[in-house]
């Protein structure tokens, strides 16, 4: 049997949807400030003060890294549906922004897909998912390769012993692992989203070769940023650590802490776990790492949700005339 539901009532659900994203966005970015099992909030701020790093030129400096940061961010996600629907640039930032702070709670940011496609009408949808991917494998990409390069360095240089045992069960498992998903690609049952790989190969196919670029490029652009943004807050703290050291230490934290499936909002746990390790080979203290890794935290994500939680507030369907 089939229910009408009232328009009003659709409505009412609407707002409560939307104020349920916000808060529940708030409430787990205040969680994390104040019930951090790592690192307790008094402690962070008694470290930051001690260190003089709230002066007013470390603030600006660190603002506007961050605000490039989005800005990137934001105009990847413009360049990357314009050959299905152009927006302008306010548009893709509500779309970014609000699509963050939908994301927040959900494993590996996977709310943001949801989020950017109810931009659109039900048709585009499907691709706006695809484009979306599309953008988050260019950033996992770049992350990868300056990864395996940081790690590698920081493996010989460091002479970590490994158990070559252990090792060689992995990469055993690895391939298994690889030859099941060969089997399910030549079979067309292996997803990613949902999709088959045949029908993301024909997709990606389809978008001009000027966004694939574009898109490489802001993705690595935006790596540049935060990666000089981690060192930045070495520096700022207190941490005498050359630059080609630092970064092989950085590039190897975020390759190890991105192939970690978490909730956005426990991300910070174990970046900051991952952190205290590698950065433990240089003698940086433990507090210091942490620090800067909620830092981090704090200006890429926590505080660009609080500004997407006024554009979920203010969304509204698209028009389906369109």
């Amino acid at each position: 049997m089939h229910y009408n539901v009232p328009h009003k009532t659709k409505q009412f659900l609407f707002v409560l949807i939307k104020l349920s994203i916000v808060v529940g966005a708030f409430y787990f970015i205040y969680s994390k400030l104040t019930e951090n099992e790592q690192m307790r909030f008094s402690h962070f701020f008694t470290f930051l003060k001690e260190n003089n790093a709230f002066s007013l030129k470390n603030i600006i400096f660190l603002i506007i890294l961050s605000g490039f940061n989005w800005f990137f961010e934001i105009l990847k996600w413009q360049i990357l549906v314009k050959p299905i629907k152009k927006i302008s640039f306010k548009e893709a930032m509500e779309q970014s922004l609000g699509g963050l702070t939908a994301s927040l709670i959900t494993p590996n940011r996977i709310g943001d897909y949801g989020a950017k496609a109810i931009y659109y009408n039900k048709p585009l949808r499907k691709r706006i998912v695809l484009l979306n991917l599309l953008g988050n494998i260019s950033q996992m990409t770049v992350t990868t390769c300056f990864g395996i390069i940081g790690l590698v360095i920081f493996v010989n240089q460091y002479q970590i012993e490994i158990d070559y045992y252990k090792l060689m069960k992995l990469a055993t498992i690895l391939i298994l692992i690889s030859v099941f998903a060969a089997l399910g690609i030549i079979q067309n049952k292996f997803r990613i989203k949902g999709y088959s790989i045949n029908r993301l190969l024909d997709f990606f196919k389809t978008v001009p070769l000027k966004v694939h670029v574009s898109n490489l490029m802001l993705a690595l652009i935006r790596y540049l940023i935060f990666s000089f943004q981690f060192y930045f807050l070495l520096t700022m703290l207190g941490v005498e650590v050359d630059y080609i050291k630092a970064m092989v230490l950085i590039t190897s934290m975020y390759l190890l802490a991105s192939i970690v499936p978490s909730i956005t909002i426990f991300d910070v746990v174990i970046k900051g776990s991952v952190a205290v390790f590698l950065f433990g080979f240089v003698q940086v203290n433990e507090l210091t790492i942490l620090s800067i890794i909620t830092l981090m935290w704090l200006l890429n994500f926590a505080i660009p949700s609080v500004f997407g939680s006024y554009f979920v507030l203010n969304f509204k369907l698209p028009n389906t005339d369109e």
